[in-house]
């Protein structure tokens, strides 16, 4: 992301995000009843303009991913909650809503990303006339120049404590350094830390018409100043999993099953390229 601009990818999230409260039939597969509201009045013909025609089939597949994927990671943090966790971290929030949909009066937030993105969220909230909600502490945190376990633990995060993250639309984004770094402090949580990622196959594993697809995508986010970096395939992606356990990896048929069955709107997931990834410690 270019210095202190807000990420631009995470506005065309939000954006799909809104479009699937407004334009997708019922039942939606992800209730927010926020996600329009922070957009405001600032990004009200942006999401006019958001494809809906179900002749535009990838951007209608790319909408379905993004909104499951929200989805499960909210369904695999109620299975932590369950399991006794009490903190959960999303590492480049975004313009995420949790905050306010949280129903867990004893789970303990932090929302971790870069501080012109959290500036310009911020804004966003207080535009909009929601009030700041009361279980998340915002963690900005410049990965240039900052670490993440110090200012986590500097915003009120016990190292100690068992901790969820959701790490989403983030890891194809990174250096395999980076990724390596940040997987590494997430296992050394204690036993029954989890985390949901998502990550997308090389090009070299697709078959042609999803490289055509990818190669869209990737020139998109490229000009936006935040170009796809790292891929893996399930298998190396396993590979760097080795001491984790529990691991279930999803393709497009698991969440078209697990999310979109008998939806008659056409909202569904397509290809190879995208997969969610749930891993506990």
């Amino acid at each position: 992301m270019e210095e202190a601009r807000p990420s631009r990818t995470a506005l065309r999230v939000a954006l799909r995000r809104a479009s699937h409260q407004l334009y997708d039939a019922q039942p939606l597969v992800f209730e927010d009843p926020y996600a329009v509201r922070i957009l405001g009045n600032a990004y009200a013909e942006d999401l006019r303009k958001t494809p809906r025609r179900t002749d535009r089939v990838f951007s209608i597949a790319l909408r379905a991913f993004l909104v499951a994927r929200s989805r499960y990671a909210e369904d695999n943090l109620a299975v932590a909650v369950a399991d006794g966790v009490r903190q959960y971290v999303l590492l480049g929030a975004g313009l995420d809503t949790f905050g306010w949909r949280n129903p867990w009066t004893e789970l303990k937030v932090f929302e971790v990303d870069h501080p012109a993105t959290q500036q310009w969220k911020h804004g966003l909230i207080e535009a909009s006339g929601l009030s700041a909600p009361v279980s998340v502490t915002y963690v900005p945190v410049d990965f240039e120049c900052e670490g993440l376990p110090e200012k986590l633990e500097s915003a009120g995060f016990d190292a100690a404590a068992p901790t969820f993250f959701a790490w989403l639309g983030v890891v194809p984004y990174l250096t395999l350094e980076a990724f390596r770094t940040t997987l590494e402090f997430i296992a050394e949580r204690p036993r029954g830390s989890g985390v949901v990622l998502d990550y997308s196959q090389p090009r070299s594993a697709l078959p042609y018409f999803e490289q055509l697809a990818l190669d869209s995508l990737s020139l998109r986010v490229k000009q936006a100043g935040e170009p796809f970096q790292l891929f893996f395939t399930p298998k190396e992606m396993a590979a760097e999993l080795r001491a984790w356990s529990m691991i279930e990896d999803l393709g497009s048929d698991n969440l078209n099953a697990r999310y979109f069955d008998m939806r008659t709107d056409g909202l569904r997931t397509l290809g190879s390229a995208g997969r969610m990834l749930c891993a506990w410690v």
